[in-house]
């Protein structure tokens, strides 16, 4: 175990004194594959910071039914037991809440200051409805118990409410989708670049590795050192551009927070938590790795 970590630590040392020996170059590589991480990384830190606000919605489907204006008050209120009677069996737990046309009038009066336009309109234009909340059914089935819905007397408009909250969860999947997309591009391009640096390490250092065999080194301590650059390079580059990413978190605050404010909203967007930080660097590391464990034995197996 001893022989084992010494010859990693020498490894390590010899990595670092070739890598100090040429920052600039080590330096521009680093900030290459930064840029190409920042991407994906940027867009990993927008959809954590929209899943909890899409979590908060509510996802129940809601189905809102509008009776018409010359439905009877009574044949209004006993509606409800033929509405949860067309329920499924798994939903008969659903909510169901009736709005009767007057107590619907004066919301939208507190609510939207239209009280005295709605005064001059002389009658109530707002129709009894009922708002059911479902549970325990399948998003397919919605449609189809609005339609039967629609089939109760007294009933003239059905709307599906939650609608919207579906084309959010698919307009979600797809940001997910394309952002898995733009990752393995440009994890093959951080790969790429490692793999160019390596490359170019191996064959300054030629005659050095040479040398070496001659003497009697193993092909895997000849190829630690490389090893250890391209794993470097990979923790570097993540590093930076998950500072990048950070910094410009805050200019976009300043422009989120007005835009936020005209909703009543303080949504932020937050940086990345260490968990998920950690696991990208992880990640950033191991591609680096991999790309210099590509190119140390392609190109070392065809040295003398």
């Amino acid at each position: 175990m001893k022989i084992w970590l010494r010859e990693h630590r020498f490894a390590f040392t010899d990595a670092l004194r070739k890598l100090v020996k040429t920052p600039g170059s080590f330096a521009f590589n680093v900030l290459v594959v930064a840029i190409a991480l920042a991407l994906p990384i940027a867009g990993l830190t927008l959809l954590e910071n929209i899943r909890p606000v899409t979590q908060q919605l509510a996802v129940e489907p809601e189905i809102s039914l509008f009776l018409a204006l010359d439905t009877p008050a009574a044949q209004a209120s006993a509606l409800a037991s033929g509405i949860r009677s067309t329920l499924p069996d798994a939903s008969k737990k659903s909510r169901i809440e009736f709005i009767p046309r007057a107590q619907a009038l004066e919301a939208l009066k507190e609510k939207s200051g239209l009280a005295d336009a709605l005064a001059t309109l002389g009658q109530n234009p707002l129709p009894d409805a009922y708002i059911i909340r479902l549970s325990n059914i399948d998003a397919s089935a919605v449609d189809a118990l609005a339609e039967r819905l629609k089939a109760l007397p007294g009933v003239e408009t059905v709307q599906v409410d939650s609608a919207w909250v579906k084309r959010l969860a698919a307009m979600l999947q797809v940001m997910r989708l394309a952002l898995l997309l733009l990752a393995v591009t440009l994890a093959v391009v951080v790969m790429a670049v490692v793999f160019n640096t390596v490359r170019l390490q191996v064959l300054t250092q030629c005659e050095e590795i040479a040398v070496s065999r001659l003497i009697g080194a193993t092909d895997a301590f000849i190829h630690r050192p490389f090893y250890y650059t391209g794993a470097m390079l990979g923790l570097c580059a993540g590093a930076l551009a998950l500072g990048a990413v950070a910094l410009a978190l805050q200019p976009l605050n300043a422009a989120i927070a007005e835009f936020a404010r005209l909703y009543a909203s303080e949504f932020r967007l937050a940086a990345l938590d260490l968990s998920i930080t950690l696991q990208l660097l992880a990640v950033s590391a191991a591609l680096g790795l991999f790309g210099a464990t590509l190119s140390v034995r392609r190109h070392l197996a065809r040295l003398p």
